[in-house]
């Protein structure tokens, strides 16, 4: 992506907020003018009140002095106001914006990502692009307009005097140029290990408790060193760079300042100019030097700005795989016919899933059984719309979902699965994560059919319990049976278990596929289960290997064929 297309896409993400951004041009004329000002009255102060001895003059300048900085004051705070306001509110736009586009983005998507950069794309560069690109505002209006308005006033003055003093200005385009570009490239370097940085915090806060208890602390600690010492090095480049980007101007602008003091004293001395001509074109073309400098420092905010910027529009343009048809049916509530359709899938280079077909129809309960691996999992992904098929179909009630709303697909899908996972915050609020209206008696009937008033009655604040973040609080048995009950609350007419109690122990399993029964009745469910004594009573138990459908029966009929059913079921009830 180039500089311009960025510009172009920033502007268009200003546009709302122009009438701010023009006001602060409004005021940052205001600002360069009382700069304009001061440098035009040095010549009358010297030359018609200190030269000419006039007293009756002398009482003004104060006065002169005090309006103009009132002046001025005002001007600047509404300038920096206003800019910073616009620059803001750009910025709380585009943070959403990304956000969206991140919770937008396929399952298939955010297994390619690592979180910890996502995370540092929405904060991290944001917050680069916010702090480089609103300074770059500020100082770059209110710089320009003051440059501009002392070329003028210097070229006004004595043309020949200014023709010398900014020959100069041209070979200061050089080192900004390139150091500019150096900041760029290290800004984003230095961004993209920040997200590594952040990757590895969440990595390890997350899994703490895996950490401690294999006494890893230590290796922890110094892969983050690690990280952080590499974020280092690329912004201690951008930190150099920027710092030479000053005294490269300074030492230009002194070979001009130079030039034009040893031209007008000679002029002065030869009559050709009176001092406070000389004073006064001297302060005007040495106080354009002033802008210059803070203005390479906004092309460097700029080209951070920039870098930061690219990460960002890069994740914003990523394509959406999953998406509505122009024309998506609006699903009604389904019957719970499911029916794979000689679908084939593949995250990457090697099918998972080999023309699989199988049909469920409403309120039967079908099992996926198989090896590790075999695409089990996929299969449920598969239904949740999580992926698309790269060939065949994924029916609901003779629907192919990808010709669905995957607004009115997922209000037809509950889901428990074995990961658990519950939000910082009350039980209740994490049940009628289900059904965001649903009411209080609503809620408390769900926990009840999911066995979980049992536990819930009991804590001191109820359902306003907070159960902290992924519902650390409580027991697993306790977080699966909030997750079932989050389920029945939804009241979806097709569930999908995904391994739901492979992580609980006998008691706590025992009471999760009591709840798990309550939940079942009346709906097609999709059960994907390692234990196969949770899956006896299946109406129907399909078979995978390496993505392929190999035995599809009962429990009964599939332990007669001898086939892989039942060298799984020999493997886990052989000691029994």
């Amino acid at each position: 992506m180039t500089n311009k297309q960025i510009y172009i896409r920033l502007l268009g993400y200003s546009r709302p907020y122009l009438w701010r951004i023009v006001l602060s041009m409004i005021f940052s004329l205001v600002v360069a003018g009382t700069d304009v000002s001061y440098v035009n009255l040095i010549e009358p102060l010297v030359d018609k009140i200190i030269s000419a001895g006039n007293r009756d003059l002398v009482y003004l300048v104060p006065m002169v002095i005090i309006g103009l900085a009132l002046v001025k004051g005002v001007g600047r705070y509404l300038q920096e106001y206003y800019v910073k306001t616009a620059g803001q509110l750009v910025i709380q736009d585009l943070r959403n914006d990304l956000f969206k586009q991140s919770m937008l983005l396929s399952m298939g998507f955010h297994l390619r990502q690592q979180s910890g950069r996502l995370t540092s794309r929405v904060l991290n560069d944001v917050g680069t692009m916010q702090r480089a690109a609103a300074d770059a505002l500020v100082d770059g209006l209110r710089e320009s307009f003051t440059l501009v308005g002392l070329i003028i006033l210097a070229f006004y003055k004595d043309w020949k005097m200014a023709a010398v003093a900014f020959s100069v200005l041209p070979l200061c385009v050089v080192p900004a140029r390139q150091l500019g570009l150096r900041i760029k490239q290290n800004t984003k370097r230095s961004l993209e290990r920040v997200g590594f940085l952040t990757g590895t915090l969440q990595e390890s806060f997350g899994g703490i408790k895996v950490v401690k208890a294999f006494g890893r602390e230590d290796s922890h600690i110094q892969k983050f060193r690690g990280e952080n010492k590499l974020y280092y090095r690329f912004l201690r480049k951008a930190i150099k760079y920027n710092s030479l980007t000053a005294p490269a101007v300074e030492i230009l602008a002194a070979l001009g300042g130079a030039g034009v003091v040893w031209y007008g004293v000679n002029r002065v001395l030869t009559g050709e100019m009176t001092q406070g001509q000389l004073f006064s074109i001297v302060a005007a073309i040495m106080m354009t030097f002033t802008p210059v400098k803070r203005l390479t420092k906004v092309s460097n905010d700029i080209q951070q700005s920039i870098g930061a910027a690219e990460g960002i529009f890069n994740l914003l343009d990523q394509p959406r795989d999953v998406v509505d048809k122009h024309n998506a049916v609006e699903m009604s509530r389904a019957h719970g016919e499911v029916a794979f359709d000689n679908v084939t899938f593949s995250y990457g280079d090697e099918p998972v899933l080999k023309d699989v077909s199988f049909l469920a129809n409403p309120g039967e309960v079908i099992a996926l059984v198989g090896p590790s691996g075999a695409g089990k999992s996929t299969v449920a992904g598969l239904l949740a719309r999580f992926y698309d098929p790269q060939q065949g179909a994924v029916k609901i009630d003779g629907y192919d979902i990808r010709d669905v709303s995957q607004e009115s697909l997922k209000k037809n899908l509950a889901f428990v699965d074995q990961e658990t996972f519950l939000f910082n915050g009350s039980i209740r609020d994490n049940i009628r994560y289900g059904l965001l209206d649903a009411d209080e008696s609503a809620v408390v009937a769900a926990a009840r059919q999911a066995y979980a008033d049992e536990f819930i009655d009991k804590l001191p604040e109820g359902y306003d319990s907070s159960i902290g973040e992924r519902g650390v609080r409580l027991s697993g048995g306790q977080r699966q049976r909030l997750c079932v009950a989050r389920a029945l609350l939804k009241d979806a007419p097709i569930l999908i278990l995904d391994e739901a109690t492979s992580a609980l122990d006998t008691e706590s399993e025992a009471m999760v596929q009591r709840a798990l029964a309550n939940l079942m009745k009346n709906r097609t469910t999709l059960v994907i289960a390692h234990r196969l004594s949770t899956i006896m009573h299946a109406d129907r138990i399909i078979v995978l290997e390496q993505g392929r459908v190999v035995e599809v029966g009962s429990h009964q009929e599939l332990l007669a064929r001898n086939g892989l059913y039942r060298s799984l079921y020999d493997m886990q009830f052989k000691e029994a």
